[in-house]
């Protein structure tokens, strides 16, 4: 196992990786950058090394030198920033620093989503029918427009967060997607390549997670991701309520043959689309650790970190212990943010934070009281998770739990997450990635009348 491992990352993930080396007995050097350097959860780590202004959790050349000043044998790299970032990673090889992650050429394969498209349909998990490889011009994106049949949906190759994306209802909108979806694409991701896919309005986001050591690979269950704003997750839930345990079931043994044909090593999430059929699509893959993997923890006792760590120190998954899932996870992400204003953040100083205790409650952050949430990174505040015998029970210690979250100074998604738990579509089980959109105005007005 690794004597020194650099967390090259901030806030809620970092504090989420110090916790589990700190557990292991391993050492750890924690980067931060200026706006960063007075929180508390600092204090965690054995080592800090500052490294220079705001953006430098990108700069792959302060990071590296920083791990190799400090002799570390290891780097995890969290998610965001540059945990996705397969030149990093075969920097971070070439530097003989482990990267706690899958292999740089395995991340550059599911990094192209076109690419990730053509590799599982040869490995037997089938995508979202769409177009074949990059769109070269608008006058192939409309020869594949037609090919598909209306409506599509326009995708960054390199793309994340619902950047660089477009909806296309009809053949007279197309010129003017493709020409911002690119503009958009080059801008947040460097690369202006787009490919096309069948848009499937009222899908279900479900997340398959996943281990592999390069020759085996282990499933460990489905998340329903489909609570979402602008593309971005507020809400997940294991199991997914509704999902017939047969489909899951075949999904689970294809993705599993997939993963493992691929090489895969480390901790990786699968994401998939249901649509109106009940057929699951696959989407993406996320080569690294996902925001929403507490869940999975959750229901599995597995420490997903801790395997990272062991597959990245070559051991394999032949002694992987036998998980039978118990009971029901939810996940609310506790943001600074201000869900009437369209969830507008609102950095600033949190003045109380006092946080719910008790079984089957977990909160993972990296803010105190008197902490600041700078405008410089996302607005988390922390993430509330709760642990049931049923989703109903796991939906009434959720409710009880953030009944007890007292948090000031700043606005926070508290409130709306209650009405997202108290609404009759959250309850049936039966939501998709429009729930959210379509009950906000009532949502909200409910509040208002308050």
């Amino acid at each position: 196992m690794f004597r020194r491992v650099m967390v090259a990352n901030r806030g809620e993930v970092a504090v989420r990786v110090l916790r589990t080396l700190r557990r292991m007995k391993i050492e750890s050097v924690l980067v931060v950058t200026e706006p960063d350097q007075d929180l508390s959860y600092l204090k965690m780590a054995d080592r800090v090394v500052r490294i220079g202004g705001a953006r430098n959790y990108l700069s792959a050349d302060a990071i590296i030198q920083a791990a190799l000043d400090e002799h570390c044998s290891a780097l995890h790299p969290g998610w965001g920033f540059l945990s996705e970032n397969p030149t990093f990673a075969r920097r971070c090889e070439s530097a003989r620093i482990t990267f706690i992650g899958p292999s740089a050429a395995c991340m550059r394969s599911m990094a192209d989503k076109a690419v990730a498209r053509e590799t599982m349909t040869r490995l037997g998990l089938p995508p979202i029918p769409g177009s074949n490889g990059v769109l070269r011009d608008l006058d192939a994106a409309r020869s594949e427009a037609e090919r598909i049949g209306y409506p599509v949906l326009l995708k960054a190759v390199a793309g994340g967060g619902g950047r660089g994306m477009r909806r296309v209802y009809r053949s007279s909108e197309l010129a003017a997607a493709f020409g911002e979806a690119t503009g958009e694409a080059a801008t947040a991701f460097g690369c202006p390549d787009l490919y096309m896919e069948r848009l499937i309005e009222g899908g279900r986001h479900i997340e398959i997670q996943v281990l592999g050591d390069g020759q085996e690979c282990v499933v460990l269950g489905a998340r329903e991701c489909s609570v979402q704003r602008r593309h971005q997750k507020l809400l997940e839930e294991t199991p997914p309520p509704g999902i017939d345990q047969r489909t899951l079931e075949t999904t689970f043994a294809r993705v599993k043959r997939a993963v493992a044909a691929l090489g895969y090593r480390g901790a990786g999430t699968v994401e998939m689309l249901q649509d109106h059929n009940g057929e699951l699509w696959f989407m993406e893959m996320n080569t690294r650790l996902q925001v929403e993997h507490t869940v999975t923890e959750e229901v599995t006792g597995i420490d997903l970190v801790e395997w990272q760590l062991r597959i990245a120190a070559n051991q394999g998954l032949d002694h992987f212990p036998v998980v039978e899932p118990k009971g029901w996870a939810i996940e609310c992400r506790i943001n600074a943010e201000q869900a009437e204003l369209n969830f507008q953040p609102t950095p600033g100083l949190i003045e109380c934070f006092d946080m719910p205790v008790g079984a089957g409650i977990r909160v993972d952050t990296h803010l105190a009281q008197g902490d600041r949430i700078s405008p410089h990174y996302d607005s988390m505040i922390a993430k509330l998770i709760v642990h049931g015998e049923d989703r109903d029970k796991a939906i009434e210690k959720m409710l009880t739990a953030l009944s007890n979250l007292q948090i000031k100074g700043v606005p926070s998604t508290v409130d709306i997450h209650r009405r997202i738990l108290t609404h009759p579509q959250f309850r049936s089980g039966q939501y998709d990635t429009t729930f959210l959109e379509s009950a906000m105005d009532q949502m909200l007005g409910v509040e208002a009348q308050k």
